[in-house]
C-alpha cells in the first residue's frame, strides 16, 4: 500500500492540487503533454493508476474507448468524480501496488506523476500490480517531474536507501527524480518497445507490454 502519509498529503491538499499546472513556465511542455499523451491511448481501454482530481483522465477519456481511473486518496477522486468526461469513465479506490482483479483487463495504462512518489523498493511491486491487469502488447505510459533548479522545490534530502525527498511546509514528501537510464533498467525488462523524452520540466515514458 501506498504510505499513509503520502496518501495523507494529498487528501489534505485536494483543493489545490491543479495549482501545479498554472506554472507560466512550464505552459509550453503541458502544451504538448495534453495533446500527445491521449493521443497515444485513443481508442484503448485505459487503467489509470493515481488519477488525483481527474486533471489527465478529462483529456484522455475525450479519445479512449473507456477508463477506469483509480486512486488510494478519495478527497481528490470526490473532486474528479465531479467532471464532465468523454469516454465511459469509472472510478474506483485501488491501492496501486495491488490492483485486484475486479478492475478489468486494459489495452492501455497511464500513471502521471506518480512514479516520482515510488520509493526505489517497491517500483517492481508497482510494475507487477499494473501489469498484471494489462494485456500483452498494452500501450503504457507514465509522465512526471523532472528536476529544475528555481522551479522545482528543492531537494532536502536522501535517505538509506537512495530515495530523495522535498520539505512542503510542514510536510515531508518523497520525490525521486528518475534519470533515463533508470528508467530503462526497470522498464525494459517487460517492454516491446521502450521511448523516452525529456522536455524542459517533465519525462515522458512510453512503451508496449510484451
Amino acid at each position: 500500500m501506498a504510505s499513509a502519509e503520502l496518501v495523507d498529503y494529498y487528501r489534505r491538499r485536494a483543493g489545490e492540487y491543479e495549482a501545479i499546472y498554472a506554472k507560466p513556465e512550464r505552459q509550453s511542455d503541458l502544451a504538448f503533454l495534453r495533446q500527445h499523451i491521449p493521443s497515444r491511448l485513443a481508442g484503448r481501454a485505459v487503467l489509470e493508476a493515481a488519477c488525483g482530481t481527474g486533471y489527465w483522465t478529462v483529456l484522455i477519456s475525450n479519445v479512449a474507448k473507456s477508463v477506469v481511473a483509480t486512486d488510494l486518496a478519495e478527497e481528490p477522486m470526490r473532486i474528479a468524480r465531479s467532471k464532465a468526461y468523454g469516454a465511459d469513465v469509472r472510478f474506483e479506490l485501488a491501492d496501486a501496488y495491488a490492483l485486484p482483479d475486479s478492475l478489468g483487463r486494459f489495452d492501455g495504462a497511464l500513471a502521471v506523476f506518480w512514479w516520482s512518489h515510488i520509493p526505489l523498493g517497491r517500483i517492481g511491486a508497482f510494475l507487477s500490480s499494473l501489469h498484471s491487469r494489462l494485456e500483452s502488447g498494452a500501450r503504457v505510459l507514465f509522465m512526471d517531474n523532472t528536476y529544475v533548479e528555481g522551479s522545482s522545490t528543492p531537494l532536502a534530502g536522501r535517505d538509506a536507501d537512495g530515495n530523495t525527498w522535498q520539505q512542503r511546509g510542514p510536510d515531508r514528501v518523497l520525490k525521486n527524480f528518475p534519470t533515463e537510464r533508470e528508467l530503462r533498467q526497470h522498464i525494459e525488462p517487460h517492454a516491446r518497445a521502450f521511448a523516452y523524452r525529456a522536455l524542459e520540466y517533465y519525462w515522458l515514458a512510453e512503451y508496449e507490454l510484451e
